[in-house]
């Protein structure tokens, strides 16, 4: 005979597999969009037409899982009305599952540019600033979902702080294009391209600091967005 108590364990049980499936959900769809960005800065920089085609024809399926995600939450938060922590997790998964595809957005919209720069002359930058860029979002990427599988507060406080870098970056990315685009008009239209490809590469930085800040909101509770400057947002979060 099953007793009361063996009932509640059991549906917390199922309350437990119920957040552990979101959260490997969420973590399935972040390595895929990881894999496009990569693949889509690759693609851009060898002139790969059929890879960006790929990776463009494949952002539907972030867009389902994302779809599906929110489902999932929503039916969580409807049947189990979760409290505190629980609900905490729940919120930050919405939240971040949003900022993951939106990069994968903006990984076909590079895939896109790297379409139109192969049809252009060979790109007088040899796509220096792109590589750059490219490797240091694809890093904060990478951490900011490590961050949120192991609720690692120190490595999600480093991801927020690498995005002041990228911005700096992507501005004098800017200024150097500019020059070559000065230097030479017939390259005006492959730089332009280069620009909005980086423009791309600058949004996944901040959204992979927004990852960051909901993984600080889900270890401490605490909303850490819109802070004045980083000292006040590592004083926010109790970081020495």
């Amino acid at each position: 005979m099953l007793k009361q108590d063996d009932h509640k364990h059991h549906i917390s049980e199922r309350f437990n597999a119920e957040l552990e499936s979101i959260k490997n959900h969420l973590l399935e769809m972040g390595g895929k969009v990881e894999r496009q960005l990569n693949a889509a800065v690759a693609a851009l920089v060898a002139g790969d037409t059929g890879e960006a085609e790929e990776i463009i024809n494949r952002d539907h399926e972030v867009n389902q899982m994302e779809i599906r995600i929110d489902d999932e939450c929503s039916t969580i938060i409807a049947r189990r009305q979760p409290t505190a922590s629980d609900l905490r997790l729940v919120m930050t998964v919405i939240k971040v599952n949003t900022d993951i595809e939106r990069i994968g957005d903006e990984a076909a919209k590079i895939a896109r540019q790297g379409i139109r720069l192969a049809e252009e002359s060979a790109s007088p930058t040899n796509f220096v600033e792109i590589r750059h860029i490219g490797s240091h979002v694809e890093s904060m990427l990478r951490k900011a979902l490590d961050a949120f599988a192991r609720l690692d507060l120190d490595l999600a406080v480093e991801v927020v702080k690498e995005d002041t870098g990228v911005d700096k970056e992507y501005g004098s990315a800017l200024r150097s294009l500019v020059t070559f685009m000065m230097e030479d008009p017939r390259d005006i239209g492959a730089i332009l391209n280069e620009m909005w490809a980086l423009r791309s590469l600058e949004r996944i930085g901040d959204h992979a600091a927004n990852i960051a800040e909901h993984v600080i909101y889900l270890v401490r509770g605490q909303d850490v967005r819109h802070q004045k400057s980083i000292q006040e947002f590592i004083d926010k979060v109790g970081e020495r």
